[in-house]
């Protein structure tokens, strides 16, 4: 299980593998094949023999949107203590398996959890709720983190998995299947009864598809200063493209991909929820919430009428108390960063009131340079806080 795509099914890995072309690394390629025969008969069994809840019988979920980097994973972090089912670590390593086999072999699971994940120093431990994305992938051949793995389709797994480009209906179905059924899964792991908090910045750009499956789920959208996004974002994808490839890693334009994909992700958010407002919708910085998380968390329990606050109140503080001392990574830019966000994001700018960062004078023996390739991008700038 030592790769995400260890938990995938049969059918997925074949449609992922078919077209992933050369340069495979054979043990890894091997190691999560072996996993995923060894698991089949018991995902078969658990198909069989599991029971999930209606989708229609669910209580209406609230998704946490933002961007890459804008602090969703320091709000999931903080709301799921609240009244909430969430996603949890053994459901994403292992989506077909979770009430069967995964329980059998929690112990071992639980040793394996790395002690902090890999883009930044939250740490994951086995009840750390976690975005979907990765199980998803496990489950059907749709998703962006197909190009992380498979790096000599990047681009077009980025535009599959992002936005749908080049699926048939047949194949954006598959994805909605597998969607909906995760979530009926993690709906029964905590119990039917409990709304679900479901954290994915892929979603950012899929709000109107949200709606339409579920017509009375809430929206939290969170941003952060796109400064600070683009410099975080570079180190995003070197770090799970150093630890997720089975391939070698082409020479990739990932600045271009973090200028465009924010760029699309936010002009189709802005689309998607012009008619949104409360109780259903609300926004914030991710300055907020740094700022003033109680403040900022009460405001989304009102305006959203979650009800419970009182009584999640005290499990917040305490949370928040335990992460007072988080190391937060510290990244450096560079002028170049400056103009290219300047230029590509003025009206996201605008929109939220973010200016430039006054940048130090860059010493003579560190030049300032934009990297063209993940493997030789250093991220950059000061990163407040525990943003994902």
């Amino acid at each position: 299980m030592a790769h995400p795509l260890s938990g995938a099914d049969l059918g997925t890995l074949r449609r992922v593998f078919a077209g992933a072309g050369g340069g495979l690394k054979a043990g890894a390629t091997a190691a999560i094949w072996g996993a995923a025969l060894a698991r089949a008969p018991f995902s078969a069994l658990e198909r069989a023999l599991v029971r999930l809840p209606e989708l229609d019988d669910l209580p209406p979920p609230v998704f946490i949107l933002g961007h890459w980097r804008s602090g969703t994973t320091h709000l999931y972090n903080c709301m799921s203590f609240g009244r909430f089912g969430w996603v949890p670590p053994v459901a994403v390593g292992m989506p077909h398996d979770m009430f069967g086999l995964a329980r059998m072999v929690r112990p071992l699971l639980e040793r394996a959890l790395p002690e902090h994940r890999y883009i930044d120093n939250i740490p994951v431990t086995p009840t750390s709720p976690q975005e979907d994305e990765i199980a998803l992938a496990s489950m059907c051949d749709v998703s962006f983190y197909h190009g992380l793995y498979f790096p000599r389709r990047f681009d077009e797994h980025l535009g599959r998995g992002l936005w749908f480009e080049g699926c048939s209906e047949r194949e954006v179905a598959r994805w909605e299947r597998a969607f909906t059924t995760f979530l009926r899964r993690v709906a029964k792991h905590h119990g039917p009864e409990k709304p679900l908090l479901i954290k994915n910045p892929v979603y950012t750009g899929r709000v109107a598809m949200l709606r339409r499956i579920f017509p009375r789920a809430k929206f939290i959208h969170i941003h952060r200063n796109p400064f600070d996004v683009f410099l975080s974002m570079r180190n995003f994808y070197a770090r799970l493209l150093d630890v997720m490839a089975l391939q070698d890693v082409p020479a990739l334009d990932i600045d271009g991909t973090i200028l465009s994909v924010y760029d699309r992700m936010m002009e189709r958010f802005v689309d998607d929820t012009r008619d949104l407002a409360a109780p259903d919708f609300v926004e914030l910085g991710y300055e907020t919430l740094d700022r003033d998380p109680m403040g900022a968390l009460e405001t989304i329990y009102g305006t959203l009428e979650l009800g419970g606050w009182e009584e999640a109140a005290p499990a917040f503080r305490a949370y928040l108390a335990s992460v007072k001392s988080y190391a937060k990574n510290t990244f450096r830019g560079d002028a170049a960063a400056v103009d290219a966000v300047r230029g590509a994001w003025g009206r996201w700018l605008d929109r939220w009131g973010y200016e430039a960062p006054v940048l130090p004078p860059s010493p003579a023996s560190e030049p300032a340079s934009r990297p063209a390739s993940p493997a030789s991008s250093p991220a950059a700038s000061p990163e407040p806080g525990a943003a994902a």
